[in-house]
């Protein structure tokens, strides 16, 4: 854990609250490094050990998005109310109130990854880079990479899982058992899994209203509301320095990953080879090292 001083707190969105932890210290003049998590209806946890960034001098600002975590609940919320505009606004409210507009970094992480670029493309005059992690630029590409994936799982598990999700039963015991065989090539690679993600899909699971609605019931079974959403159509919006991240086993495949690097002006796109879709914890010297030489370079 970061031997950096940390301060936690919540900031007003409207008539809900957003939960943050800022690391470091944001008046120190470099850019704040704003980690946005997955899901949608994911936690920061997961993503916790990027506040050691702190540690090489990058202030990092950690938040639970809106229905999740530390911030508001709102399980009788329906598909209507929980869009990507929300978030998005929800992002550029944090940083306001957290007086960091003027130089900061958003670092997206799988959904997040979406969210940064959606918010990216709108210019704010402080957005001095982007990190887009593990992402899709679209979920119907995201969609057409999974067929792929489970088509190489072990025989009989895609059936299985077809089974239940056809059967409407994919809150069994036996779904959840089944699919962990996607998760341990696709999501994470580490036995056992660290605590920082087990706690994030402790808390999916504790409140699933988000994910539920526009996710679904899994990675790979996208039926919720962001089934046909992306943001292919605003990346070439995207004018500041921006780092593409992905693993080599992740679940957002080259092909999901590819329009951010073919249509954002000014991108790399940083392959790690012994990681799926959480590298930050996969490989985490490797990964420190790469953001450290990103951030140094703005």
């Amino acid at each position: 854990m970061s031997l950096a001083p940390s301060a936690k707190g919540t900031v007003k969105f409207g008539d809900y609250k957003t939960w943050y932890r800022v690391t470091g210290d944001p008046g120190c003049g470099k850019p704040v490094l704003v980690v946005v998590h997955g899901g949608p209806g994911s936690t920061h946890d997961y993503l916790l050990r990027m506040s050691e960034l702190a540690d090489r001098g990058w202030p990092v600002v950690h938040y639970d998005q809106l229905g999740n975590g530390g911030s508001t609940h709102l399980p009788g919320k329906g598909p209507d109310f929980w869009t990507p505009e929300l978030f998005e606004a929800e992002l550029t409210n944090l940083v306001r109130q957290l007086g960091i507009d003027g130089n900061y970094v958003p670092f997206g992480q799988s959904w997040g990854g979406l969210l940064v670029a959606m918010h990216a493309a709108k210019r704010p005059t402080g957005l001095k880079g982007l990190v887009i992690a593990n992402a899709p630029a679209s979920y119907p590409l995201w969609l057409q990479e999974m067929k792929v994936l489970r088509d190489q799982l072990p025989p009989g598990v895609d059936e299985a899982l077809r089974r239940h999700e056809a059967e409407g039963t994919t809150d069994s015991i036996d779904y959840y058992n089944t699919m962990q065989a996607f998760y341990e090539r696709h999501v994470c690679r580490l036995k056992p899994q660290p605590r920082d993600l087990q706690a994030s899909f402790y808390e999916i699971y504790n409140d699933p209203t988000v994910y539920f609605t526009m996710n679904g019931p899994s990675e790979f079974h996208v039926i919720g509301t962001l089934k046909d959403w992306g943001v292919i159509d605003v990346l070439p919006r995207i004018t500041v320095p921006t780092l593409i991240i992905s693993g080599r086993h992740d679940e957002a495949t080259p092909a999901t990953v590819q329009p951010f690097q073919d249509l954002i002006p000014d991108a790399r796109w940083e392959i790690f080879e012994e990681s799926s879709h959480v590298p930050h914890l996969e490989e985490p010297e490797l990964f420190d090292d790469v953001m450290h030489t990103y951030l140094s370079s703005l």
